[in-house]
């Protein structure tokens, strides 16, 4: 019974994912074309070929020819890798991470300056192919060297890596598991330069509506796959959300809280369903801004923000009975904190587990990830305790028939983007306690 009722709960959130919003509005983050895309959470198995990898798409929805900055980062927000991809109108370029992190291989694109017999990037024949003269060089790219291969894996496993000096970008947590997330921007050029980059966002940044994609995290050695939609992040400089000095934008760290990166904010409250035990289990994909530009710090000594805190979390049942662990509003945690679920920039948790016990086999969370960053001072400016965050809900199942043994690995599962009630550009605190 209980396999059954989880199995209708996925077959139901699969349903609700396949809406598609009416249309494009700002500061809603809905899947419309956008200038910027989130890859909130990624990770790769490094030393098992049959093990999670994670696979993203880069799509063109105009007939204009477009470049895409392609930014790979830390699961402490530290940028290890960037690229750059080439595409042509109404183009599709689909990544698979352990191409990157294992084979070094990137996406062979080119523009029709480096590509004139038109065989790495054909134009069809409704898309425009032009010449990006700065590619020149650039693309298509090479083959990634031992040692820079090395640098990303030791940098995204929280070793220390040769090329950062001998310092560190992520957290160790002895697994063998690569973990960051990766973001996605609209250019003029073929950029070696990323978003804390002072002329990034004046010189190479477009605010370009046209970028969508999908994701999808793939375990064969579990018999797994979920996946959903990036994060489209729209760009406008005529709002004042999103271009007045002093306004919460997605990038807003990066460009001294003064608007010129156009993009809107994300969420700081979300709402989604669990269900764990049993044949069933639910994690929490999560990303988080900890409203600083981190560089490499020296290893064992984590940055001065970590680890985040929230201002709630509430737990409910079905009958709606509150459970309300003890949080913290203030990063970083106090020595005292005994709940601190999601401390990093972006990290897979599961409910139930030691960061995030729960007393309840099926019912829903109210993540309210605002935080005050002690490192950040007052900002953002507009409200210093206001932190956008992204929330990815996965559901596993198994189910076992008649005479057969219970499945050891997820044989349903499901993916989707938690509910969000608020902006970051106005966020909602203490909710729903109060």
């Amino acid at each position: 019974m209980e396999g059954r009722r989880a199995l209708h709960l996925l077959v139901l959130v699969s349903l609700l994912g396949l809406a598609s919003p009416a249309g494009a509005k700002l500061l809603t983050i809905d899947a419309v074309p956008a200038a910027t895309l989130l890859l909130p959470y990624f990770e790769v198995a490094l030393g098992d070929a049959n093990g999670p990898t994670t696979l993203f798409s880069i799509n063109n929805a105009s007939a204009t020819a477009v470049l895409a900055h392609v930014v790979i980062w830390s699961d402490l927000s530290v940028p290890v890798f960037d690229f750059n991809v080439y595409l042509t109108g109404y183009d599709v370029q689909t990544i698979n991470l352990r191409d990157i992190l294992i084979n070094g291989v990137l996406p062979q694109t080119a523009s029709s300056g480096q590509d004139p017999g038109d065989t790495l990037s054909p134009k069809g024949a409704l898309s425009q192919d032009i010449n990006f003269a700065s590619c020149t060089g650039q693309l298509p790219p090479p083959k990634l060297p031992g040692t820079f291969i090395s640098h990303l894996q030791a940098s995204l496993t929280g070793k220390a890596s040769p090329i950062l000096g001998n310092l560190c970008a992520g957290r160790d947590l002895g697994d063998n598991l690569a973990r960051g997330y990766v973001t996605v921007d609209t250019v003029n050029n073929c950029t070696l330069r990323i978003p804390s980059d002072s002329t990034y966002f004046t010189t190479d940044v477009t605010d370009q509506n046209v970028l969508w994609g999908d994701y999808f995290y793939v375990d064969p050695s579990q018999n797994s796959a979920e996946g959903g939609t990036l994060v489209h992040i729209e760009a406008s400089a005529s709002d004042p959300e999103t271009s007045v000095p002093g306004q919460y934008t997605f990038y807003g760290r990066y460009v001294s809280w003064m608007a010129t990166d156009h993009r809107e904010p994300l969420a700081t409250n979300f709402d989604a369903r669990f269900a764990q035990g049993g044949n069933d289990a639910t994690s929490f994909l999560v990303w988080r801004d900890s409203k600083v530009s981190q560089a490499p710090f020296t290893c064992g000594a984590l940055p001065t923000w970590y680890p985040l805190g929230e201002e709630e979390i509430v737990i409910f049942d079905e009958e709606e009975t509150p459970f309300e662990p003890e949080t913290f509003p203030v990063s970083p945690q106090p020595p005292q904190a005994s709940l601190v679920p999601f401390p990093a920039e972006t990290q897979k948790v599961g409910v139930g587990s030691a960061e995030l016990p729960s007393p309840f086999e099926f019912g829903w969370v109210a993540f309210n990830l605002n935080t005050e960053v002690t490192a950040a001072g007052n900002n953002p400016p507009e409200d210093k305790a206001a932190a956008q965050a992204w929330v990815f809900v996965v559901m596993e199942a198994s189910v076992a028939g008649p005479g057969q043994l219970k499945q050891t690995s997820g044989s349903y599962s499901s993916g989707y983007d938690a509910t969000r009630p608020d902006c970051a550009c106005q966020a909602a605190h203490k909710r729903p306690s109060q």
